[in-house]
C-alpha cells in the first residue's frame, strides 16, 4: 500500500476549502479502507500567502484531522512556486507518491483510483487529461486549445488539455527537485523527467464556489513564461523576419530607383508613414521578445530562492522554520 500525498496549493480559498478538506477526506478514507493507501498518507495544503482566513483553516482541520496538514510560504510566490513547494515537502516526508490538484474541486477526485492503479502498475508520471472542454466558453476553449497546438509546433513537450492534475512517483520527485530553474513552468518540465508515464482521463467540474484565481492577465503572463521557457523559437522567428524584411526593404530601393529613371516616381506621404510605423513597430515587438529572454536570464543567474517556507504542520505536528533553524545553529 502506497503512502499518498495530495498536494493542494491554495490562495484565498476560504470560501471552498472547508467542502475541499471534507471530500478529499472522504476519499482518502475510502482509498485507505480499500488498501490502496497506506494509513500514513495525508493531504497537503499550500497556503501561497492567502490574504482570507485560509491559513486559519487549515490549522483548524490539522487540529481536528489528522490526515491534514500545511504548509504556510512566507509570501506570494505564485501557483507553481506553492505547487512546488508542496512537492518537495512530501517528498522529504518519503511519501511513495504524490498527487497535485487545485482547490476549487474542479478536478474529479473519483478518478484517483485509477491514478493509484496505474502507480501501482509501474507508471512514476500519471497525467490528469481532461475529456472536453463543452463547460468552458467559446474564447477560453480556443484560446486554450489554441496555445496547445502553438507549444507543440515550437517544439515544447507539452501533454494536450493537462493542467497539474498529476501523479508522480518518488523517482519522479527526486529527479524534479534536481530542476533549479526560477520561471517554473512545471506542465513543460514534467514531460523532460522521462520515466514510464500514463493518462487519467475525466470530465472537469465546475468551481464550488468563489472565483477563478486564474484572470485574463495571469493566464497570457503564464502562457508566455511557458514559451519562454522552453523555446527559443521566437528568437529565430526574429531573425527570419529581420532577413525577409532586409530582402523586402532592398526590392523597394530598386523599385524605387527605377521610377525614378522612368519619371514615374510620385510623392506619398501614406505609404512612407505606414512603411515608417510598421518598421518600429516591428523593432519594438522584437526588441520586446529579446528583453524577455535577457529579463529570465537575469532572474536565473542571481539563484534566488524560489519560496520560503514559513511553518510547516503535518500529523498534528507545528515547526517554526525559523526556531528550527536556529536550534540547528546553536
Amino acid at each position: 500500500m502506497p503512502k499518498v500525498y495530495f498536494v493542494v496549493p491554495c490562495y484565498n480559498e476560504e470560501e471552498v476549502l472547508n467542502e475541499t478538506v471534507k471530500r478529499l477526506t472522504e476519499k482518502l478514507t475510502k482509498l485507505i479502507a480499500a488498501g490502496k493507501a497506506d494509513e500514513t498518507s495525508r493531504m497537503l495544503f499550500v497556503d501561497d500567502g492567502s490574504k482570507d482566513r485560509t491559513w486559519e483553516i487549515i490549522q483548524e482541520k490539522s487540529a481536528e484531522n489528522k490526515y491534514v496538514g500545511g504548509v504556510k510560504l512566507s509570501r506570494n510566490r505564485g501557483h507553481q512556486n506553492a505547487l512546488l513547494s508542496g512537492l518537495m515537502t512530501a517528498k522529504d516526508n518519503c511519501c511513495d507518491c504524490v498527487i497535485s490538484l487545485d482547490a476549487d474541486l474542479q478536478d474529479d477526485i473519483e478518478v484517483i483510483d485509477e491514478f493509484i492503479e496505474k502507480y501501482m502498475d509501474g507508471c512514476e508520471v500519471v497525467y490528469g487529461v481532461r475529456n472536453s472542454r463543452k463547460k468552458d466558453t467559446f474564447f477560453k476553449r480556443t484560446t486554450a486549445q489554441g496555445y496547445y497546438k502553438f507549444m507543440k509546433a515550437l517544439g515544447v513537450d507539452i501533454v494536450y488539455n493537462h493542467a497539474d492534475y498529476r501523479l508522480l512517483g518518488s523517482r519522479a520527485l527526486d529527479a524534479l527537485s534536481e530542476y533549479k530553474e526560477v520561471n517554473l513552468f512545471l506542465r513543460g518540465i514534467v514531460p523532460l523527467i522521462g520515466y514510464r508515464s500514463d493518462y487519467v482521463y475525466y470530465e472537469r467540474n465546475e468551481r464550488f464556489a468563489g472565483e477563478s484565481k486564474y484572470p485574463l492577465k495571469k493566464m497570457l503572463k503564464f502562457a508566455f513564461d511557458g514559451i519562454t521557457s522552453f523555446s527559443v523559437k521566437p528568437l529565430k522567428i526574429i531573425t527570419n523576419v529581420g532577413i525577409i524584411m532586409c530582402v523586402l526593404s532592398f526590392i523597394g530601393f530598386i523599385y524605387a530607383i527605377v521610377s525614378l529613371i522612368l519619371g514615374i516616381a510620385t510623392a506619398g506621404w501614406t505609404s512612407l508613414l505606414c512603411s515608417i510605423w510598421f518598421i518600429g513597430g516591428l523593432e519594438m515587438l522584437c526588441i520586446g521578445i529579446v528583453g524577455s529572454y535577457v529579463g529570465k536570464i537575469y532572474s536565473e543567474v542571481k539563484q534566488r530562492p524560489r519560496y520560503r517556507i514559513e511553518t510547516t504542520i503535518i500529523n498534528e505536528e507545528k515547526t517554526d522554520n525559523n526556531k528550527k533553524e536556529k536550534k540547528q545553529k546553536d
